[in-house]
C-alpha cells in the first residue's frame, strides 16, 4: 500500500504505462477519508482502475496538466473540499491570508473558479478526452446559479468548464457507473442514464418524465423566475421522488439533471471508509510543514452523512441530501483503533459526527422507502409528529469509544442540533453529553434570536433555544460542573433589519455576553438564503424579504452584536439612532452604550469595558449557560479552563 502516483517516476515504479483516470484537484493530496478526492480515487482503485493525482497544477502552464500523460478513460476534476471562491475570499471580498488545504497554509495555490479553469486547461490540451467534474463546487453550481462574487447569475458550471458530465452529491455510486460505462466503450456523450449526474444535450426528446425549468434567459429577465426555479429544484433533491430537471440555454442547448443517487447503505458506507487510505498528506509536503487541514480530522470519526435540519443558509440538502446515512459501530471502532497505533495520538478523539453530530438515524422510517416530504421540514417550524428523536444508538457508540483502552476523551465538535436534542423524551444523551463530551464549553448555533429572522433561517424559535440553555444549566449544576455555551451568531441574514439586530444586541445585554467572532451572512451557491439575497423573495412561499446589501449597514448590524467593543462605539451609536432606539444610549441597565459627552476621559467614547461588562449598578451577570454566577470577569466566548 502507498500513495497514488503523482509523477511519471511514480508510474514507472508501479509498472504503470498509462493511467485510467487522472484526478486534478484544487487541494493538496491528502489520502484521508475526510477528503473527497481520497474517497473517489481509492474507490476507483478498489474496482480495478488505475488513478493518478495532479494536485494544484499551475493553471497558467499547459504542461501542468500533462505530467501523468493522457489517461485511458478520462480526467476527473474537483476544486477541493471547499468552493474555491469561499476558500479565497471573506464575505467582505478581502483575500483570506491562508489556505488550510494547501501545504504550509499558503493561499491562492488554486485559481478562482478552480473547476472551470482546470476544465478549460484540460480541454485546451486534450480536446476530445472525457472530462468529469464533481465535488462541492461543481455540485452546488450544477444548474444556473447566483454568483455572489460576480454579483450575477451564471450558467451551469458544466457549460463554463467544458466538461462532459457533472457528478453531484457524494458521488461514490455515480463515479463507478461512469467509469464502468467508459471502460465498456460507451461514448461519454451517451452516458446520460446515471443517477446523480448532470449532462448537456441538444436533444431532449427521449426524456419522458422531466420537469422543464425556466430558461436561463428568463432567469436573467426576472428574479422571481429564479426563485420559482429554485423552489422546484429544492423539491427534487430526494432520490425516491426527485424528477429529471431540464434547463434551456441559448442556441437550444439543454442542461439535464438526473434524479439523485440513492443513499449508501450502512454496509456500503463502511466499505468506503475502510479502503486502504494512508490517512495523512503526501510526504512531498513535509518540507513546507505539511497540510494544516489534517490536524483536526486526523483523529476524528465521520459517523454519518446527510442532514434533515433544513437550515436555509446551508447547502447540505443540495449536496448530501436529507436522508441520514450512517456507519456501523464496528466500522467506527475499527477506525478508532487505528488511532491507538499512532505514536502521536494523545488519547483524544476530536470528533464523532458529521454535518450534524447527533443525527444517527433517518428522521422517520418512511424516508428509507418513500423519501423525504417535498413541502414540509422535519424540524422546522416545529418538529414533525412523525419525527423519531432518539439518541440511543449514538449514545451507545460514544460509550463504546470511551471504553477503548488508551482513549481519554471523546469530543463532539461537529455541532449538536439542540431542538432535536430537546425532542428526545429521554435525557440520557443530554446528561452524558454534558458529563463526558464537553470540555469547558459547548458550541451551539442559534444563529439569531429574533423570531422574524429565525423563520427565514429555518431555525427554531427563540423559546426553544432558551429552553435548551435552561436545561443545559440545570444538568451542569446537578453534575457540579461550570461549563458554558458558546452561541454562533450571524449578522445581516435576509430578513434582518436594524430592528432585529438591536433585538439581538438587547438579548446579549441580558446574558452579559459579547461574542468575539460574528459571521456575516455569506451568499454561497444553491441555498435558500442566497436565493432570498439575490431575488428578495423567499422561494418557499413567494413572500418579499428584506435584504441587507449595503456594506455600511452590514457593519452596523455586526457592530450591534459586539456593542461592548470600544472600537464599535460610533457604529453602534449610528445604528441605534437610525433604528429609532436612542433610548438605549444612556446610563441605565437597559442601555447598550453611554452618551459620548459623559466619556470625555475616553477619546474613543467607548461604552462599558472590563468589570463594567459584567456588573452594572452592583448587579452581577451570569455567563451564558453557566451553572453558577461568576465574579467581575469580562465575558468572552472563550473561557479559561479551571486549573
Amino acid at each position: 500500500m502507498g500513495f497514488l502516483p503523482i509523477s511519471d517516476a511514480d508510474m514507472k515504479r508501479a509498472g504503470i504505462e498509462q493511467l485510467d483516470f487522472v484526478y486534478v484537484i484544487g487541494d493538496a493530496y491528502v489520502d484521508h477519508p475526510s477528503f473527497g478526492h481520497a474517497i473517489i480515487s481509492r474507490l476507483l482503485e478498489a474496482h480495478g482502475y488505475r488513478v493518478g493525482i495532479i494536485s494544484q497544477p499551475d493553471w497558467k502552464d499547459d504542461a501542468g496538466i500533462t505530467v501523468l500523460g493522457r489517461p485511458r478513460l478520462g480526467f476527473l476534476i474537483s476544486a477541493g473540499n471547499m468552493d474555491s471562491m469561499v476558500n479565497h475570499y471573506f464575505v467582505s471580498g478581502k483575500h483570506r491570508p491562508n489556505d488550510a488545504y494547501t501545504p504550509g497554509g499558503e493561499a491562492f495555490k488554486r485559481p478562482d473558479y478552480a473547476t472551470i479553469v482546470y476544465g478549460n486547461l484540460i480541454r485546451r490540451v486534450y480536446k476530445d478526452i472525457p472530462v468529469i467534474i464533481g465535488g462541492i463546487e461543481a455540485s452546488l453550481r450544477r444548474l444556473a446559479h447566483y454568483d455572489y462574487w460576480a454579483d450575477k447569475l451564471k450558467h451551469s458550471i458544466l457549460l463554463d468548464s467544458q466538461a462532459d458530465i457533472l457528478s453531484y452529491g457524494m458521488g461514490e455510486k455515480s463515479i463507478l457507473e461512469i467509469a464502468d460505462a467508459l471502460a465498456a466503450g460507451i461514448a461519454v456523450k451517451d452516458i446520460t442514464f446515471v443517477k446523480g449526474t448532470v449532462y448537456k444535450t441538444r436533444d431532449i426528446s427521449g426524456i419522458y418524465d422531466g420537469i422543464m425549468l425556466p430558461s436561463f434567459e428568463s432567469l436573467q429577465a426576472k428574479p422571481k423566475n429564479y426563485a420559482d426555479s429554485f423552489a422546484v429544484q429544492y423539491q427534487n433533491t430526494d432520490p425516491f421522488t426527485g424528477k429529471t430537471l431540464i434547463e434551456e440555454y441559448p442556441h437550444r442547448v439543454y442542461v439535464v439533471q438526473n434524479p439523485p443517487q440513492e443513499p449508501l447503505t450502512t454496509a456500503e458506507m463502511d466499505a468506503v471508509y475502510e479502503l486502504p487510505y494512508m490517512r495523512t498528506y503526501h510526504p512531498s509536503y513535509e518540507e513546507k510543514g505539511g497540510v494544516p487541514a489534517i490536524s483536526e480530522v486526523r483523529f476524528s470519526l465521520t459517523s454519518c452523512r446527510g442532514c434533515f435540519g433544513g437550515c436555509s443558509f446551508c447547502a447540505l440538502t443540495f449536496h448530501q441530501g436529507r436522508i441520514i446515512q450512517t456507519r456501523s459501530h464496528e466500522s467506527l471502532l475499527k477506525e478508532a483503533e487505528l488511532f491507538l497505533k499512532e505514536p502521536d495520538f494523545k488519547g483524544y478523539i476530536h470528533d464523532v459526527g458529521g454535518p450534524t453530530a447527533n443525527f444517527r438515524k433517518p428522521a422517520c422510517e418512511k424516508q428509507l422507502t418513500k423519501g423525504v416530504c417535498q413541502n414540509r421540514q422535519c424540524l422546522f417550524p416545529k418538529p414533525c409528529p412523525n419525527l423519531q428523536a432518539d439518541h440511543s444508538d449514538y449514545l451507545t457508540l460514544l460509550r463504546k469509544l470511551r471504553a477503548l483502552p488508551g482513549v481519554k476523551k471523546v469530543f463532539i465538535r461537529s455541532g449538536i442540533r439542540f431542538d432535536y436534542l430537546l425532542a428526545d423524551k429521554s435525557d440520557a444523551f443530554f446528561r452524558e453529553l454534558v458529563e463526558h463530551h464537553v470540555s469547558g464549553q459547548l458550541k451551539v448555533a442559534p444563529e439569531h434570536i429574533s423570531d422574524a429572522v429565525l423563520s427565514k433561517m429555518g431555525k427554531p424559535e427563540k423559546t426553544v433555544y432558551e429552553q435548551f440553555v435552561k436545561k443545559y444549566g440545570k444538568i451542569n449544576e446537578r453534575l457540579g460542573k461550570k461549563q458554558f455555551l458558546v452561541p454562533y451568531l450571524m449578522s445581516s441574514h435576509p430578513g434582518s433589519t436594524l430592528k432585529e439586530a438591536v433585538e439581538l444586541a438587547e438579548y446579549l445585554r441580558e446574558l452579559g455576553y459579547m461574542p468575539e467572532q460574528v459571521q456575516d451572512f455569506y451568499p454561497t451557491p444553491s441555498t435558500i438564503s442566497t436565493i432570498m439575497y439575490y431575488t428578495g423573495i423567499d422561494p418557499r412561499n413567494g413572500e418579499t424579504v428584506y435584504v441587507c446589501k449595503n456594506p455600511h449597514e452590514k457593519l452596523l448590524q455586526r457592530a450591534l452584536i459586539q456593542y461592548r467593543n470600544p472600537s464599535n462605539y460610533e457604529l453602534v451609536r449610528e445604528a441605534l439612532i437610525k433604528a429609532g432606539r436612542e433610548d438605549l444610549i444612556g446610563f441605565s441597565d437597559k442601555c447598550l452604550i453611554r452618551p459620548q459627552k459623559r466619556n470625555r476621559q475616553n477619546e474613543s467614547g467607548s461604552g462599558r469595558t472590563g468589570a463594567d461588562n459584567l456588573k452594572y449598578n452592583g448587579k452581577e451577570r451570569r455567563h451564558h449557560g453557566a451553572a453558577e454566577k461568576t465574579k467581575r470577569k469580562t465575558i468572552r466566548n472563550v473561557h479559561k479552563r479551571k486549573k
